[in-house]
């Protein structure tokens, strides 16, 4: 396995797989990686021999009074895990490597961020969306693999591949879970003992939805409020509980066919985000 630090040395070597005709494939990732990241990185290995998976806790998408500082790091476990799950190449950049002094490029979407995380974290798509055209154009990827876990950064992926003409063929992949439904994330190492008993609660709170929606509710609200009061009463601070448009985000006025229930919430000083989608009883369920 392949640990390249410089970027221009990974443009170099995305360069000869292009003159090869080489398909590659690209896991992004800011390391203290979980099973969830390996799965992402089983599943690039059956679209391409080449797997480059990448290791960059990227500041521009971090706010002021955000965890950059101490968000979780462990290279050398990483670069062991990565090995394990059949990555061929690991781009390991520092900060100064991807924004030299001078940088001031942002990719800015308009509409996408205005909904769910994007409200209270201003700048953080367009810190996501820079970092990612960035990786694609030194890593040169023919597919990609993101986890739905970040159900609005993968919408907002694809939409700036469709808009900017990218020759990256995004994969969606399903959230990988602890046994408990627990969505697998870096952040889950915050959470005290207490908390992680907790925790679960926020994925069985979206099951209970659907379920709800399975058996005939087709009010928004009633939804929406039932959700919060669970939350709330099982000790979350609740910052969303949205059910949205799969492909807009935009609120769903009415559940007559195939919805996104997405959360976000705090248990303590940890923020957990996850999402499911609902699916009425006599609609097709949406298959992008």
């Amino acid at each position: 396995m392949d640990v390249i630090r410089s970027a221009v040395r990974m443009k170099e070597v995305a360069q000869d797989w292009r003159r090869r005709g080489l398909p590659v494939a690209l896991v992004p990732t800011m390391g203290a990686l979980h099973d969830g990241h390996l799965a992402l990185v089983r599943t690039a290995g059956q679209h391409a021999s080449t797997v480059v998976a990448s290791l960059f806790v990227n500041p521009i998408q971090f706010g002021p009074r955000e965890d950059l500082a101490r968000y979780p790091r462990d290279l050398d476990g990483d670069l062991r895990k990565l090995r394990s799950a059949g990555a061929t190449h690991v781009f390991a950049p520092e900060a100064s490597e991807m924004y030299p002094e001078g940088f001031q490029t942002r990719v800015v979407l308009e509409r996408l961020p205005e909904h769910l995380c994007g409200r209270s974290r201003p700048g953080h798509f367009a810190g996501v969306a820079t970092v990612v055209l960035k990786l694609f154009h030194l890593c040169g990827p023919t597919v990609a693999v993101f986890g739905m876990k970040d159900y609005q950064q993968v919408l907002v992926v694809e939409r700036m591949v469709r808009d900017l003409d990218l020759d990256v063929r995004i994969v969606r992949h399903p959230t990988v879970r602890e046994p408990d439904g627990l969505a697998m994330s870096s952040r889950n190492a915050y959470l005290t003992p207490k908390e992680r008993r907790v925790a679960p609660e926020l994925y069985a709170t979206l099951r209970a939805l659907r379920d709800l929606v399975v058996a005939g509710e087709r009010d928004v609200s009633r939804l929406v409020t039932a959700g919060r009061d669970r939350l709330g009463k099982a000790g979350f601070a609740v910052e969303y509980l949205e059910v949205v448009d799969p492909d807009t985000l935009d609120p769903a006025t009415s559940l007559d066919a195939p919805c996104v229930a997405a959360v976000a919430a705090r248990l303590g000083s940890t923020r957990l985000i996850d999402n499911l989608q609902l699916v009425p009883s006599d609609a097709e369920e949406c298959t992008r």
